[in-house]
């Protein structure tokens, strides 16, 4: 419970000092600019938190959109240039992390829809593969390009050819954004809400 609370408190403080100042927010350490060029279209911070795993913090996030959203109905509907960048805060097995990106998936679509997308599925967790290690500092970043795809960054490193389907990235954003997501308070950060309140015993 306390551990919730204290969760709950770091996030609102986070969004009260973004929304303030419209300035870099910085959380867990790791500074998340107010603005990037993606596709060569200017996106804007729209939220960012810390991933934690039970009392671990895994990563950071930051999402980044052309214009500010709070649902992911509003965040799909938009036709804009989009970026989801995390940063680690610990080491992880890469094959690891790729496979929580798959039950995340399949956590928040239906059995169709995900299995449209399942070719998809298997190369990101290819990509993933071909990196033994994850390490603390480490920046993995999704960028949605309209006209190009989903192009994946990893350690400053492109992976592979973009993903052209927008529903591969709208996919990988369910993660964090869906109904079924890895974290709440994350989630809520990401979309620029005061988090909720701890549920009473």
């Amino acid at each position: 419970m306390k551990f919730l609370q204290i969760r709950a408190l770091g996030a609102l403080a986070c969004l009260l000092a973004g929304a303030a100042t419209a300035q870099p927010l910085t959380v867990a350490h790791i500074t998340y600019e107010d603005s990037h060029t993606v596709g060569g279209k200017v996106v804007h911070l729209n939220g960012a938190g810390v991933r934690y795993r039970a009392l671990f913090q895994i990563y950071t996030a930051g999402l980044y959109l052309e214009k500010r959203a709070h649902t992911m109905a509003d965040i799909t509907a938009q036709p804009g240039a989009k970026r989801l960048s995390m940063t680690m805060l610990r080491e992880m097995d890469s094959a690891d992390l790729g496979k929580l990106f798959a039950h995340g998936i399949e956590d928040n679509l239906d059995r169709t829809a995900f299995s449209r997308i399942v070719p998809g599925v298997l190369r990101m967790g290819q990509l993933f593969s071909a990196h033994q290690k994850l390490q603390a500092g480490d920046v993995f970043t999704l960028d949605w390009i309209p006209g190009t795809g989903t192009v994946v960054t990893l350690k400053g490193l492109r992976q592979g050819e973009p993903f052209k389907e927008p529903e591969f990235f709208h996919a990988l954003l369910s993660i964090w954004l869906g109904p079924q997501p890895v974290d709440r308070p994350l989630k809520e950060a990401l979309l620029g809400k005061p988090p909720s309140a701890p549920t009473p015993p």
